[in-house]
């Protein structure tokens, strides 16, 4: 994880980040200050920012908003106070209402970012100033440490070229806290395409096997769905499924639906599944959700990971080849 440490200090009315990149300070500084490179790490997992307004110069103003799991939408702004390229940015940040109004129950807070080079290549020191010991509790309350962690993260794949990142690393499972878990895949194809094979039965049939030996009878898709597995002719286990309904869809790159098995008592999880393609190639992340540690540990016991590597690797040679 890039980053190195953490302080909030009451006193100085100061939340730092510091972290630490394999990447030119140049490199870094593009990525903090293009609206697109800004999309793919700035909301935290489960929170991914669309910036609109983008106007990075002093007396600028920039508008974002982080859509989560469920389609709620929280917004943001940044005033631009001084930008000095490639090292310094300084802004006021402030949470902005459905009425595009300054939110006035929320504080304003002072950031500057700063980038130098560190001894990986780059580093990044964040630092957030508050207007009163409140202001940075409430902060501390929703959040704001756990999630600009998370969020900064999510820089490394930013920062690298996408086939040198993933390529040949199979499917990769990150343990974020307790009850989440990413999981991501480069897969050889266009997202169009990805999407189009998670959504339809004839496509799902071919790829969505897991080990060797099974058939999908059932792949009912759309607002809610259902998918059954059995096994072939003297292959061990038995025929089993998993039923859910979608929260939110923004097609073709986003998705969270529920998902629990089917005839199980108990809380299910939710799976967030996101497609970001680069030079013909997409890059796949699922966050899921558990409802608690030991539902965690007990799914990812039953061997999910390699389950999931092999229905990857038959949806680029079946399905997207």
């Amino acid at each position: 994880m890039p980053v190195t440490s953490v302080t909030t200090d009451p006193e100085a009315l100061t939340f730092t980040m510091v972290a630490e990149f394999a990447a030119t300070p140049e490199r870094l500084w593009s990525a903090l200050t293009d609206p697109r490179q800004l999309e793919r790490w700035w909301g935290p997992p489960g929170y991914p920012a669309n910036f609109g307004r983008f106007d990075l110069q002093p007396g600028g103003l920039v508008d974002y908003a982080m859509t989560g799991p469920r389609g709620e939408v929280f917004r943001g702004r940044w005033e631009v106070l001084g930008v000095e390229a490639p090292h310094t940015l300084e802004v006021l940040d402030s949470f902005v209402g459905d009425d595009g109004e300054v939110a006035a129950d929320m504080p304003t807070s002072r950031a500057v970012w700063r980038v130098e080079g560190g001894p990986q290549g780059a580093r990044l020191t964040s630092t957030t100033y508050f207007p009163s010991v409140e202001a940075l509790e409430q902060m501390t309350a929703m959040g704001m440490v756990e999630g600009s962690t998370q969020a900064a993260d999510q820089l490394d794949v930013v920062l690298q070229d996408l086939r040198e990142y993933a390529a040949g690393k199979g499917t990769r499972v990150e343990l974020l806290d307790d009850t989440h878990v990413r999981i991501t895949r480069l897969i050889d194809g266009p997202r169009e395409l990805v999407w189009r094979a998670h959504h339809e039965p004839e496509l799902l049939r071919q790829w969505m096997l897991g080990p060797d030996g099974w058939t999908m009878p059932v792949a009912d898709t759309g607002d809610t769905y259902r998918f059954e597995w059995e096994p072939a002719p003297g292959v061990q286990g038995e025929r089993f499924g998993f039923e859910g309904e979608t929260l939110y869809s923004e097609p073709p790159q986003r998705e969270v639906s529920t998902e629990r098995m089917i005839g199980m008592p108990g809380e299910g999880t939710v799976n967030d599944l996101s497609l970001y393609e680069e030079d013909g190639v997409t890059l796949l992340t699922l966050l899921i959700t558990y409802p608690d540690k030991e539902t965690r540990d007990m799914i990812l016991a039953t061997g999910m990971a390699d389950g999931m590597e092999a229905s990857y690797a038959r949806l680029e040679s079946l399905v997207l080849a």
